[in-house]
């Protein structure tokens, strides 16, 4: 999947008290992190929206757009918007795939129950995908994480010729890969 482009798609979401019509042209642009969780309305999905909306404004100032992404519809979304006060804070797009043509798209859908899977897709501004994890439904997510991960492929598109070794932050230093490094790392 990496270096491929994200699907073709059109959904509608709940954002800002509204239902918005979103598509892949709405990536296109700037960085898009596409974070696939199963359902709404359970126990661990909460927490990673909770958690990825505290890290919300941080991601909108390295221009990253979050797309919450579930098999529930965008009326579920809203219902459960309104009645937890954890969602209800939720500043970006939850977008509705009750086909499950979106989640099966991004291969992000278990067959055998009908809900995705948490999967986290990161895609540049040409609508590349960069980085992508899945994690087994009883592990949730951090999107601490997933930011420093986010920074790497930044710095790595905009520092030809740079790459970001394990465990790389911002201020770290990268790699130039060249013949005088093979072996001396």
């Amino acid at each position: 999947m990496i270096e491929q482009t994200i699907p073709i798609f059109e959904a509608t979401a709940y954002h800002q008290s509204r239902f918005v019509k979103v598509t892949n042209k709405n990536a296109i642009g700037s960085w898009s992190i596409f974070f696939f969780y199963p359902r709404d309305f359970t126990f661990i999905c909460p927490t990673e929206l909770e958690d990825m909306n505290k890290h919300y404004q941080e991601f909108r100032k390295i221009d990253v757009e979050v797309f919450a992404v579930s098999t529930d519809s965008h009326f579920v979304h809203k219902a459960w918007h309104d009645s937890s006060p954890v969602i209800g804070k939720i500043q970006f797009p939850m977008l509705g795939d009750p086909t499950w043509r979106m989640a099966r798209d991004f291969g992000a859908l278990s067959e055998v129950n009908g809900e995705a899977l948490r999967a986290t897709f990161l895609a540049d501004p040409e609508g590349k995908i960069k980085v992508y994890e899945v994690h087994a439904d009883g592990i949730g997510r951090s999107a601490r994480d997933f930011s420093r991960k986010v920074r790497a492929a930044q710095f790595v598109a905009n520092n030809d010729g740079s790459v970001c070794p394990a465990a790389w932050d911002e201020g770290s230093p990268a790699l130039k890969p060249s013949i005088d490094l093979v072996g001396k790392i």
